[in-house]
């Protein structure tokens, strides 16, 4: 390991004291090394938790939570709102998405990687004697396990073939011998949404990029298939699908706002078709937002769903046979996600967070209008009233297109004047910055007195088709342009402070990082790049199979030879030379989206020009940090890194 002496002021104040280790899994290069009295400072900012609801069980009103009490995350279950956590898998890796086994609750099954690789494995929890069995052949990636009605089948996507597709298989979990190929695919998007009421259908996502998808009728006996929606020329997105609880129409969410037609909607609407007929019943075209995600009652006549307004997401209810919403008493605002019904057909849970609460589980009776926190995750003994709530700013980019962004500014009679900035990028390239909890960087607004501004520039998700698609193919420069926008707004604000703005962000958010540090390197006091792309060309021959043509249709095809010399001109590892403002890069051993290669030979570019570069390399994590004491460590440093490189 390699390590810089501490420069300046910031060596005089460490002097004398005892330097805390590194643990043995970093790499730390160039870091100065970490006293205990600063964590000491910092402890209470390490402590946030959230949880996050999983699975309903199907006899009883309990529910499984994930949820850290130690270094992962893990299951746990909770018997009733307010309830004690009982935690019931002890693992060293995170264990995600556990779901109870329908019409019996016996059974619980759970993925997990190793890590931080996403080659998820499948396990079975026997809820009766805690035992833990392996489902899956402990190599290949398996995602989207899905339970038939009875319980009895799982069906689930792998890529056990040849690592690229992710063919459809199934199993009864009780009986891993079972395990059997139903039909194989070409390419790495697919997933399985929902199975039939009489379990003879699966309902299959074919997802392109985030502007294409196509849902497919799957007959399990036969392995045969029947495209559902359209497939023309004129390309359309598609969300997830359910069937209804008749098996005669399924519902899902789309771009289309007539698919006789083959028009388009500018926001994802609801839709019902009929399989007998192929007619279609449009629910949610008169609301100008997205249906981010929804959920059928089992019964079939409730519908709830959730829409992102500006970025602050809306519950709704709807009578699934009139079309007419019902009202929904007013939740505190935020984000609402992960909606499912209980086997009653009334309880109706959902995670919640927002910038003064950390992610907590609810529930909704839809019949009395009551709503019940199921857990109340913890802050470090910290006052949430006091966390900062974000304001809305809407400015014009360079082309006089509109963009916006959240705000979060620290208190003006503690923190007075002009306040420095980080701009945190969002990634994706489709992702969306909305105004959720903070958690660690309130310790930025809190103690630091700085601003914090999450941009949502074009190509951004929430915004309508039209502005997604604006950072399409080549006019990638142009979302880093919109960067520019947004320090020239910084810079006209009288409370913040335009000489004093850094810039961060994770994976495509790395990238936009890293040329923005490029093209307003004067403009910038330095940058924190975790796991982000450097070089488009090594990151689309790198990167793993199965996500290789999904990136390519989002980022272009390097096999194309205009397409590869853009490619290769907007790559910021091209361009080191232009980046003399200090980087902090951050970066996974084992990620499989942007692989080390792409943090390593950005380094190198930066110090082979005489720049200066922080590192930091996880050997047991892959695409960001999930493990605590790794998080831990990051964020300390990433507090060194803006008091040394962006306060002063």
């Amino acid at each position: 390991m390699k390590r810089t002496l501490i420069s300046g002021a910031l060596w005089l104040g460490l002097l004398g004291t005892t330097l805390a280790q590194v643990p043995d899994n970093l790499v730390v290069e160039g870091i100065p090394l970490i006293p205990p009295e600063f964590k000491v400072d910092i402890a209470r900012y390490l402590e946030f938790r959230g949880a996050g609801f999983s699975s309903w069980h199907p006899l009883k009103l309990e529910m499984l939570v994930t949820t850290r009490f130690a270094d992962t995350p893990q299951l746990h279950l909770v018997k009733m709102p307010g309830g004690a956590r009982k935690q019931l898998t002890f693992l060293s890796e995170p264990a995600r998405g556990g779901s109870f086994r329908p019409k019996h609750g016996d059974v619980i099954i759970f993925a997990q990687d190793t890590g931080g690789g996403e080659f998820y494995q499948l396990y079975r929890y026997d809820v009766a004697d805690r035992k833990i069995t392996l489902l899956t052949d402990g190599k290949s990636r398996n995602t989207g396990p899905r339970w038939s009605k009875s319980g009895q089948w799982l069906a689930y996507t792998s890529t056990r073939r040849n690592g690229r597709d992710n063919d459809v298989y199934m199993m009864d979990p009780t009986r891993p011998a079972t395990d059997r190929l139903v039909i194989q695919v070409q390419g790495g998007g697919w997933s399985v949404e929902d199975w039939s009421p009489d379990e003879s259908q699966l309902l299959l996502l074919e997802y392109i990029s985030i502007n294409e998808g196509y849902l497919h009728l799957l007959d399990v006996p036969t392995g045969r298939t029947t495209l559902l929606t359209l497939k023309t020329d004129e390309k359309f997105a598609i969300g997830s699908g359910r069937f209804a609880p008749d098996g005669k129409s399924v519902y899902f969410t789309t771009e289309v706002a007539d698919t006789g037609a083959a028009k388009r909607s500018e926001f994802h609407v609801l839709v019902k078709v009929d399989l007998a007929t192929r007619q279609d019943k449009f629910f949610t075209g008169h609301i100008p937002w997205d249906v981010d995600e929804f959920e059928v009652s089992r019964d079939g006549r409730g519908i709830a769903f959730i829409t992102n307004e500006d970025g602050v997401g809306v519950l709704h209810l709807m009578n699934a046979r009139t079309g007419k919403e019902v009202p929904v008493p007013k939740l505190p605002l935020g984000i609402p996600s992960n909606l499912e019904w209980h086997e009653n057909n009334r309880d109706l849970a959902f995670n919640l967070h927002s910038a003064k609460s950390p992610s907590d589980v609810y529930s909704l009776d839809v019949k009395s209008g009551k709503v019940e926190r199921w857990t109340e995750s913890e802050t470090g003994g910290l006052d949430p009233a006091q966390f900062v709530e974000p304001t809305l700013a809407k400015l014009n980019s360079f082309d006089g297109l509109g963009i916006s962004a959240f705000v979060y500014r620290p208190e003006p009679t503690k923190f007075p004047g002009k306040r420095p900035v980080i701009i945190n990028i969002h990634g994706g390239p489709e992702g969306q910055s909305r105004p959720m909890f903070q958690g660690r960087n309130n310790y930025f607004l809190n103690e630091m007195g700085v601003a914090i501004v999450y941009p949502n520039v074009r190509g951004s998700s929430g915004y309508g088709t039209t502005f997604l698609k604006l950072d399409d193919d080549l006019k990638r420069e142009d979302s880093v342009r919109d960067i520019g926008a947004i320090i020239q707004w910084i810079k006209a604000q009288p409370d913040l402070d335009g000489g004093r703005i850094a810039v961060l962000g994770g994976s495509y958010g790395g990238f936009m990082v890293l040329a923005s540090m490029v093209q307003f390197n004067d403009q910038l006091k330095c940058g924190v790049d975790v796991v982000g792309i450097s070089n488009f060309l090594t990151f689309l021959k790198n990167t793993q199979d199965y996500r290789r043509d999904l990136r390519r249709v989002e980022y272009g095809d390097e096999r194309d030879e205009r397409m590869r010399a853009f490619l290769e001109r907007i790559s910021p590892a091209n361009h080191a030379d232009k980046i003399n403002r200090p980087l902090f890069v951050v970066q996974g051993k084992n990620d499989p989206r942007v692989p080390l290669s792409e943090s390593e030979q950005m380094v190198k570019a930066i110090r082979d020009h005489g720049g200066t570069v922080w590192y930091l390399m996880a050997k047991d994590e892959g695409h960001g940090f999930a493990k605590k004491k790794n998080a831990d460590f990051q964020f300390l440093a990433t507090i060194l890194f803006f008091r040394e490189h962006l306060l002063k």
